[in-house]
Parts: structure tokens; C-alpha cells; sequence
């Protein structure tokens, strides 16, 4: 994987700063982490905004704009983030 975090879909220097700022400086970082971690790590609050970061980030780790991951793996990811963020994360 690259390690120019730019260079995979969805990324911009935006997000790319996002990530950097968790630790996360690489492709392989990131998809260690996985999307929903790393969206937890973020900090986001509002739904809508993580929930768009969040399929950004798995299309990512993914190779795809997220427009690609199929209704059915963004609900399920959707799900994960709606479960780990309604737990204790202390």
C-alpha cells in the first residue's frame, strides 16, 4: 500500500490531517485500524458527518469511492459505529 494517504479514493488533505493527528500515516496504519476505529479516534459527534467519514475511510482501506460499497456493508458499518460509539470507550 502507499503510504501517501492522499493518493487513496477519498482522501483529501483534509481528512489525510484528520488521520495524522490519530497516528495514522499510512495506508496499512489505516487499514489496521480499520474505518470505524478510526472514525472513533476522530472524535466526531454528529452522525451525519462521521457516517459520511466513515464510508470515505472504508472505501479507502477498500480501493473505491464509497459510492461503490454496497446499501447493505454501509448499513452494517453504520451499525458497528452505532454500537462502539454507545459504549464506554475510556
Amino acid at each position: 500500500m502507499s503510504e501517501d494517504l492522499t493518493a487513496l479514493p477519498n482522501i483529501g488533505p483534509t481528512l489525510a490531517a484528520e488521520l495524522a493527528r490519530i497516528g495514522v500515516s499510512s495506508c496499512q496504519a489505516l487499514a489496521d485500524l480499520g474505518s470505524v476505529e478510526a472514525v472513533l479516534r476522530i472524535g466526531d459527534s454528529d452522525l451525519s458527518v462521521c457516517c459520511s467519514k466513515l464510508y470515505a475511510l472504508e472505501g479507502a482501506i477498500q480501493g473505491k469511492r464509497w459510492h461503490g460499497i454496497p446499501k447493505e456493508e454501509r448499513a452494517a458499518l453504520k451499525l458497528e459505529f452505532e454500537q462502539a460509539a454507545g459504549q464506554d470507550r475510556a
